[in-house]
């Protein structure tokens, strides 16, 4: 497989705080990396600034042999090609669920609107949502808004797609159906990566482990190296308060 995501020495930080420590990682296309580690040690922090929505202090992301610069105003053609789902939906309140979806195809990628709607509509009877075009996100369980978050941002085509705790926000029988769409994502050989707390969900998607902590990679591997044979005291503690098997 082709490298289509290049992170080199990254740095991040807020006032004299590193929150990202010289972050080296890669992607390769159609692989799916998930990353973990303890709550604020910079694992959503990464995705926000692979997509340009966090500014960086050193190193690069590179994608697909390009390096993207926010500075030179191609906020909109990376995240074009970057798709990002947030914890929290991020959906138009006001506008139903096939305005939220082509919204963005349409303004942005000046593709026609039945075009849009045509294709929204297959997405959303891949995710059992056909019966929903019409409805507001207030009217959605929270399982619904975020199957909803992810074949919208599936509407731009992107090359890779970052999903940050996409789970965090949903009660747990809500948990399940995100995470099938997930899976079948992977299955179809989309490029992603993801940040989770679901160990047992990291485990069956991943083609590749990475555990941040305190900014830094500490360990990465194949899921079955990762979560049998840990090479790190911290990744092993990290791993006890989990209930993964």
């Amino acid at each position: 497989m082709d490298e289509i995501l290049n992170i080199n020495n990254l740095t991040k930080a807020y006032d004299d705080i590193n929150v990202l420590d010289h972050v080296n990682l890669t992607v390769k296309k159609g692989e799916v990396v998930v990353i973990v580690g303890p709550s604020g040690c910079g694992k959503s922090t990464l995705l926000r600034c692979i997509n340009s929505f966090e500014p960086i202090r050193e190193g690069k992301v590179i994608l697909d042999g390009e390096t993207i610069n926010p500075c030179k105003g191609k906020l909109n053609e990376v995240r074009e090609r970057i798709g990002m789902v947030f914890q929290n939906y991020e959906l138009f309140p006001h506008k139903t669920v096939l305005q939220n979806m082509i919204l963005a195809p349409v303004k942005v990628k000046k593709i026609k609107k039945k075009e849009a709607e045509k294709e929204a509509l297959a997405l959303l009877d891949r995710v059992g949502l056909s019966g929903k075009k019409n409805s507001y996100p207030r009217q959605l369980s929270g399982g619904q808004k975020q199957r909803v978050a992810i074949v919208r941002a599936l509407m731009m085509n992107p090359e890779i797609l970052l999903l940050d705790e996409i789970t965090a926000a949903l009660d747990p029988e809500m948990v399940r159906e995100v995470l099938d769409v997930v899976i079948n994502l992977a299955k179809e050989g989309r490029t992603m990566v993801i940040v989770t707390h679901e160990m047992a969900f990291a485990r069956a998607v991943a083609d590749r482990m990475v555990f941040i902590d305190g900014g830094r990679i500490v360990e990465e591997g194949t899921p079955d190296d990762f979560f049998e044979n840990p090479k790190t005291e911290r990744l092993r503690k990290f791993l006890d308060s989990f209930s993964y098997q």
